[in-house]
């Protein structure tokens, strides 16, 4: 009898040899498991945070780069245009002619337009060429120049008004000190930028309210806004 053998078991239930049965801790196949996944869970954070780097340094993926979808939109600010000063009303020289049967006009609107600020030139009839022809309010005739000048300034006393840019005169400028007894007109050279006519048409009933007219030139000379895109940085 082996000496593996329990007393008093004996027969079929003898142990012989040299050989025992090992009983294997209960539980292990558990922690088999759990070790697998864990592994498997470090594989997956380990690849991931090497996918992150990797797009750090490389500046993310193609797509985003060239404003996927993933890129958000930047953001607009809001700054104040430049603007072109406009001239004061005193440095704008009104001739105020009457192209109308009405008499009178062209001297009450010079004085009203002096009482407001603007330097007034020649008062009368308008020339032949646009005497009883304007059928609105008022017509401006000016330089090119005064296009973005004198024409939008003197625009605000008066309700639609037209413009007309005069073709310019040939000749040499106007001398500073004429010969006496020269004519104003051989004295006269090209048109200043601004030195504006202002005919007054059938149209015209008067100016517009001082109040009115004063509000539309701050406006007009106040800066606006315009919308530029702010760098959002690198998306």
């Amino acid at each position: 009898m082996s000496m593996l053998t329990p007393p008093g078991m004996g027969g079929k239930y003898r142990i012989t040899g040299d050989k025992y049965p090992r009983m294997r801790p209960t539980g292990g196949r558990r922690k088999l498991v759990l070790a697998a996944t864990g592994g498997v869970l470090a594989l997956g954070l380990v690849g991931w945070g090497t996918f992150q780097l990797v797009d750090v340094f490389t500046g993310g993926s193609t797509a985003t780069a060239a404003g996927g979808k993933n890129c958000p939109a930047p953001a607009t600010s809001v700054s104040p245009a430049k603007v072109t000063p406009l001239p004061a009303p005193g440095r704008i020289k009104v001739n105020v002619l009457n192209a109308t049967e009405r008499s009178g006009l062209a001297k009450a609107t010079a004085d009203a337009l002096k009482k407001r600020g603007f330097a007034i030139g020649e008062v009368g009839n308008a020339t032949e060429e646009y005497d009883k022809k304007v059928k609105g309010t008022v017509l401006l005739l000016g330089a090119a120049d005064a296009v973005d000048g004198a024409f939008p300034v003197l625009a605000t006393q008066v309700g639609g008004a037209k413009q007309k840019v005069e073709a310019p005169v040939k000749g040499e400028p106007a001398k500073a000190d004429a010969a006496e007894g020269e004519s104003d007109e051989a004295a006269k050279g090209p048109r200043k930028p601004n030195e504006v006519d202002l005919i007054i048409g059938d149209g015209f009933k008067k100016l517009a309210p001082e109040a009115a007219a004063t509000g539309a030139l701050k406006a007009l000379n106040a800066p606006k806004p315009s919308p530029s895109p702010s760098s959002g940085g690198r998306c």
